[in-house]
């Protein structure tokens, strides 16, 4: 895993009580596995927009919104009570995006790219 962020950088960036101090040191490895996760090129420095959405993220794991558990192998649910009855079907693969998630990966946008490589022959 690379270390993208600390908690000082949180701290500084977010303010001192973004989390509660037993949390944050957690929030931050989860935040860094998730920016190892993404495939980032290496840095070194950091760039600040890397930093700010290593922050965004240690801010929504601290919150429980990244890496949270989830439920997969069904695909539809029922209820029936006195008549009245519902019914939802979700793909297995949905998952909800917080705000901090999403303001993140737009920040990492353009080292993310599309996957595409320029080739350029001699």
């Amino acid at each position: 895993m690379t270390i993208y962020i600390t908690v000082e950088q949180v701290d500084a960036l977010l303010g001192p009580t973004w989390a509660p101090d037993d949390q944050k040191s957690r929030a931050v490895l989860m935040a860094n596995t998730w920016l190892t996760n993404l495939g980032l090129p290496g840095f070194d420095p950091v760039p600040d927009d890397v930093i700010q959405a290593g922050a965004e993220i240690a801010r929504e794991a601290a919150a429980g919104n990244i890496y949270g558990s989830k439920e997969t192998g069904v695909m539809s649910k029922s209820v029936d009570a006195d008549g009245v009855s519902s019914s939802k079907t979700y793909s297995v693969t949905s998952k909800t995006i917080s705000a901090g998630e999403s303001f993140a990966l737009a920040l990492l946008a353009r080292y993310l790219g599309t996957g595409q490589v320029k080739i350029v022959r001699g």
